[in-house]
């Protein structure tokens, strides 16, 4: 249980992509860690792309970044509707200037793309979104995952289970 006492923010929206969000939850959890699910409204039901449930514990307004260790950004289409937040691009950008572990698989980069995090950064998304990646200063590469400082990024959900160990070492500070 080495994540034991860690908190972490799992973001939340509409269409996210099902094993995106759920795969590293439970991985967490297995080690010990708190996850919150954080979305618009707290207590909603919000449903996957392919129709698994998730149910928000808080919503964005009611979480403070210092009260977190680590955060999750899922892709599928919640990404596209996550970076619309204004509390969801601060979470991201105190979270990045607290150099704590921040997540992203898939279309969860343009939530990063948004809170223009990225310059300089080497990372991997879908190959969908390669160029929003790049065009936002990143350095991208054709990798299942990829480590850069605190930011933790994969291509899509054939990469869970090496992304999932990669977030947790990270949040262990290994």
């Amino acid at each position: 249980m080495r994540l034991s006492g860690k908190k972490v923010i799992a973001l939340l929206s509409e269409d996210f992509e099902d094993l995106e969000l759920w795969y590293p939850i439970y991985r967490l959890r297995e080690e010990g860690a708190e996850v919150h699910l954080v979305a618009e409204e707290k207590d909603k039901t919000y449903l996957g792309k392919y129709g698994v449930p998730a149910k928000s514990d808080y919503s964005f307004e009611e979480v403070n970044s210092q009260e977190y260790d680590g955060i999750l950004v899922p892709g599928g289409w919640a990404p596209d509707k996550l970076r619309r937040y204004t509390k969801v691009i601060e979470l991201i950008r105190e979270m990045n200037e607290d150099r704590k572990p921040i997540g992203q698989i898939c279309h969860a980069g343009w939530v990063l793309i948004s809170a223009r995090i990225l310059d300089g950064v080497t990372v991997t998304s879908t190959p969908g979104i390669r160029d929003d990646m790049e065009n936002a200063g990143a350095i991208w590469k054709d990798e299942a995952v990829v480590v850069d400082g605190h930011i933790i990024s994969a291509r899509r959900p054939p990469d869970l289970p090496p992304y999932g160990k990669a977030f947790c070492d990270a949040l262990a500070g290994e």
